[in-house]
């Protein structure tokens, strides 16, 4: 007889059904491999202490502060230890509990209903001469060769902007943006390319966003976060998804000393709200993408707190998108003059953590070497 450690199998179903386990079985053991986390805040005492018991009679756990056994404070944090199993029983438990229990309960199951999507990879092209990384300038003509060469290379998505959104830059007239997109949207269209991959516009301006979608894009990257219910309703019209980015304050304004209490609360908070803006103009879960906007008014600290805990944003039942692609926070975790062109190696370990946090769309300016570093990745974890 052998024995080895192994490392937590990604795709559980599949290794267990390589291992040769009964049908039966599988679904039962994968909900024990699986360890979850939850940081709960401002739990009332009399509910800590209910919770916790509850949790070691199923084999999980509460830890809480000392003094929680006797309410020496009104409220105080926890953190919930359970497997999928476990979490399942306790979240069915705790809907018959007093002390906020019942709603505890409800978030917790949302986490047990989080859906599965392939890894796309999102080329990103820029229409304007003053985006932050100067290699990812096209004009139309180049734009279009650059398009092409990007799907070759592993492309599913296509993001097209033609308004920098870099800090500190500034906005352009609406018929400069337009007639800055309108040659590369005509080529797409003519060339029928959004049959070999999506076309998405960054952009929120509704003239723009509107000639992208005639033309054959079935993607709104809105950086304003569903703000401007007109693209909404374009997407609507248009049957096109509709990504919705967290951002704190504007372009211009956005990194002069953002500040949160707690910033994933916070832009869960906001992703709540924009998602039922959608949902009620008639788009569904699955038509909406999230993206907490990593560098859109967030400190380094910051961003480094919404991708380690980027799984809490698949409990909303949408495709999670991460844009770190050689992005300032690189720099800021190097502590030494890092410039753009030199960030792919972080850029690349960022965006494999946030895969394995729970992003499924990567934006970024380097498709090729993302493609060859996931599939890299995924061959590991799948085994």
């Amino acid at each position: 007889m052998n024995i080895y450690k192994i490392s937590k199998p990604s795709d559980k179903k599949a290794f267990l059904d390589k291992l040769g386990v009964q049908d039966g079985g599988v679904s039962i053991i994968s909900d024990k491999m699986d360890m979850h986390y939850f940081y709960i805040k401002e739990l009332k005492t009399p509910a800590a202490n209910i919770l916790k018991q509850d949790a070691l009679s199923i084999g999980a756990e509460l830890a809480v502060p000392s003094g929680v056994i006797t309410c020496a404070t009104s409220t105080t944090d926890a953190l919930l230890i359970a497997t999928t199993k476990q979490l399942k029983i306790l979240a069915k438990k705790e809907l018959a509990q007093p002390f906020g229990l019942k709603s505890l309960a409800k978030e917790l199951q949302k986490h047990l209903c989080s859906k599965t999507y392939d890894i796309k990879i999102m080329g990103v092209i820029n229409a304007n001469d003053d985006s932050f990384y100067e290699s990812s300038r096209y004009d139309a003509s180049s734009a279009i060769s650059k398009i092409k060469e990007m799907i070759t290379q592993g492309a599913t998505i296509i993001d097209i902007g033609a308004v920098s959104s870099r800090p500190g830059s500034k906005g352009v007239e609406e018929s400069v943006e337009l007639e800055r997109i309108k040659d590369i949207c005509d080529t797409i269209m003519e060339q029928k390319l959004y049959q070999k991959a999506t076309f998405s516009i960054d952009s929120y301006t509704p003239s723009v966003v509107e000639y992208a979608l005639k033309s054959g894009f079935s993607l709104v990257n809105d950086i304003t976060g569903a703000s401007d219910e007109r693209l909404l309703a374009l997407a609507k019209e248009y049957g096109a998804r509709y990504c919705i980015m967290h951002m704190q304050g504007t372009p211009q304004s956005m990194q002069q000393n953002p500040t949160y209490d707690d910033v994933v609360v916070e832009v869960s908070e906001f992703f709540a709200k924009r998602i039922q803006k959608a949902l009620d103009v008639g788009l569904s879960l699955d038509d909406i993408i999230l993206d907490v906007g990593i560098g859109f008014g967030k400190s380094l600290e910051h961003n480094v707190a919404l991708l380690k805990n980027l799984e809490h944003f698949r409990a909303f039942g949408c495709e999670l998108l991460v844009g770190a692609s050689r992005k300032s926070l690189i720099e800021h975790i190097m502590q030494e003059p890092t410039p753009t062109q030199d960030r792919l190696a972080g850029t690349l370990a960022l965006h494999l953590q946030a895969i394995q946090n729970g992003a499924t769309i990567i934006r970024c300016h380097d498709v090729y070497e993302h493609k060859q570093a996931i599939k890299v990745a995924l061959k590991l974890l799948l085994y």
